[in-house]
């Protein structure tokens, strides 16, 4: 049988890139991009869309009906920074759809479910340097709640009905596709517009912020790899650490340097952006993920600069 797949969210920053990748794997008409806005790119037209609130659980189960998929990308969600500007829709969001999707799928006999989770399930007491897959986690933004307690809901429906779900521990995310979605990590996005732009740069998280990163393209190839695994090699049902590469936004500014000589980097003062960032980790052990099924990334600081640059600059 044809694999037919449902992605959730595929307007934002993830589910642009996702929807392309798998239409190319799956066809045009066997993947459905459902998001709750209408779409500001060409992926309408490239392939079915349909106008989906994941709070809605009819209009969920009548998407479920109509085209029984086989595998659901579940990306819908408010991020970091802007999950703090309305902390219960946030929850709600991320929560609430969650677990409408887990039921749908058992009901409809998905074969899998994909849900990202996230960084910021870490928090101040967790360790900053080469964060284990296994450690403290308290962490202090809506969205880190949530993405913790999702990681604990998508084992759950792992452990009593058997749902292969799969999640990934998404790093900051930087593509030249789509907007970023509001997270903590937009700067490494927005300073790449800004150079070509004004060839400067004010960045809201100091000089010596150091996160895990990731570029888009290495992402969206990891979740695809994720999914494509047999299941007997997944042993991770919560959610997997996942990196790329780490950096601050001066180290980025020196690689930027070598494409835009003359670009200026300013940092603003008081962002509560930097209170979040201060609480995750500055790098991430995934070997978990490199054992189970055989991540690596291909992009490192240089490739992804470079690239973006290229492609930013058509």
């Amino acid at each position: 049988m044809a694999e037919k797949i449902i992605v959730l969210g595929s307007n934002g920053q993830i589910g642009t890139e996702l929807v392309s990748a798998l239409r190319k794997t799956y066809g045009e008409d066997n993947v459905i991009a459902c998001d709750i806005r209408r779409p500001d790119y060409d992926i309408k037209n490239s392939g079915p869309f349909e106008f989906v609130n994941v709070l809605e659980k009819e209009t969920l189960n009548s998407i479920f009906k109509k085209y029984k998929p086989t595998h659901v990308y579940l990306l819908a969600a408010l991020l970091s920074a802007t999950g703090e500007q309305n902390p219960k829709l946030a929850w709600d969001l991320n929560m609430n759809g969650l677990l409408n999707i887990l039921d749908l799928a058992i009901t409809y006999r998905t074969a899998k479910v994909y849900w990202p989770s996230s960084i910021a399930v870490f928090g101040p007491n967790s360790p900053k340097d080469n964060t284990p897959q296994f450690c403290v986690m308290d962490p202090n933004t809506v969205y880190g709640i949530s993405k913790l307690a999702g990681e604990r809901w998508c084992e759950y429906y792992h452990q009593k009905f058997g749902l292969d779900v799969r999640s990934i521990r998404y790093p900051g995310l930087i593509s030249w596709k789509a907007a970023p979605g509001g997270g903590t990590t937009d700067y490494a996005i927005h300073i790449f517009h800004e150079a070509l732009k004004r060839g400067s740069y004010a960045s809201f998280l100091n000089a010596g912020t150091e996160l895990p990163m990731m570029y888009m393209d290495d992402a969206i190839r990891g979740t695809i790899e994720l999914m494509n695994a047999p299941a007997n090699r997944i042993s991770m049902r919560s959610s997997y650490n996942f990196t790329g590469v780490s950096f601050t936004p001066e180290i980025l500014a020196v690689e930027i340097r070598k494409h835009i000589t003359d670009f200026r980097l300013t940092y603003t003062d008081n962002d509560p952006r930097q209170l979040i960032a201060n609480s995750w980790p500055k790098s991430i052990d995934d070997s978990l993920a490199r054992s189970d099924w055989g991540w690596k990334p291909e992009f490192d600081l240089t490739q992804m600069t470079a690239d973006m640059f290229k492609n930013l600059q058509k």
